[in-house]
């Protein structure tokens, strides 16, 4: 059988697969290469195949404009999310880019240029939405950074679950630079990530830091070596679809709301609450079946 990347480039035209050389006690993992072409759609939403059945992949693929979020960019963001939310065999997603050496550039600058006020706050609401949109589907969202990740496009980053960065990644909210405000969800979901102070310097002078940095103050997850980052978020991919989709979900459910609630008690009722919906699942039996025979467990989210 081909290899899911091997179809998925037979089928696209949009991307190659050459093996790279496995760290020492890791198997090769897929790194993608460009292969540029004159018309492209602006996002990319691909299902991946045995093994890899359940993770999908939503690329972003602006070349000419390092990704730049424009409004098409968004609308076709927003309807991939819709078929993401659609799809009960949906497990994780990666958010990729198809252009080497940047994640996204954020907002598209030149055609923001001739929005009038109005049409500007229009599109800051509908990609703040659009994001939350994104932060608020039930499976894992894990993001593949390499390169520059600024503006708009950390603030899709930070709307994932995971992020996973090349050691070439750069990642900053610029907007304090342009007279204005990260207006996409920065200034709430970064210091819930990294913390109020820290993300207060960062959009107060609108600093970038590189990928070790992001890793040391909690903004990303790893950083590993210039064009892994997508093997790597594959890695985790592979791992978290080999558990209890059912469970996957409501570990997300109970994290994200437990941490909006007020006080601990709150939040462990939120935990209480996802735990038992659980406890009667056909998952969950066939799990302790597995365990007994002393086998792998078959899951079919029921």
């Amino acid at each position: 059988m081909r290899s899911s990347w091997g179809i998925l480039a037979a089928v696209s035209g949009h991307l190659t697969v050459r093996q790279a050389s496995a760290a020492p006690g890791h198997h090769s993992l897929p790194v993608r290469t460009l292969q540029t072409l004159a018309q492209r759609e602006p996002v990319c939403l691909k299902k991946l195949s045995a093994p890899d059945t359940g993770v999908l992949e939503l690329t972003l693929q602006r070349p000419e404009v390092k990704n730049a979020i424009s409004w098409e960019l968004m609308t076709r963001l927003r309807g991939a999310i819709h078929k993401i939310e659609a799809d009960a065999t949906a497990k994780v997603v990666l958010v990729a880019s198809s252009v080497p050496g940047v994640f996204c550039a954020g907002a598209d600058l030149k055609e923001r240029r001739h929005m009038s006020s109005s049409q500007v706050k229009e599109y800051a609401n509908s990609l703040r939405s659009t994001f939350s949109y994104f932060e608020a589907l039930s499976i894992p969202t894990i993001a593949v950074i390499e390169g520059a990740a600024l503006g708009g496009g950390l603030e899709l980053a930070l709307s994932c679950d995971l992020r996973i960065c090349g050691e070439n990644a750069t990642l900053g909210l610029p907007e304090t630079g342009l007279a204005i405000i990260p207006g996409a969800g920065g200034t709430q979901r970064l210091p819930r990530i990294i913390g109020k102070s820290r993300a207060k310097e960062l959009i107060f002078t609108g600093r970038r830091c590189d990928a070790t940095e992001a890793v040391l103050m909690g903004l990303a997850n790893y950083c590993v070596p210039a064009g892994e980052a997508y093997g790597k978020a594959l890695e985790l991919a592979r791992e978290i679809t080999k558990k209890g989709p059912l469970g996957v979900r409501m570990a997300k459910k109970a994290i994200d709301q437990g941490m909006e609630v007020a006080d601990m008690r709150s939040a462990l009722a939120v935990e209480g609450e996802c735990y038992e919906q659980l406890l009667h699942t056909q998952d969950r039996l066939e799990c302790l079946a597995a365990f007994a025979e002393k086998r792998e467990p078959v899951y079919t989210g029921e």
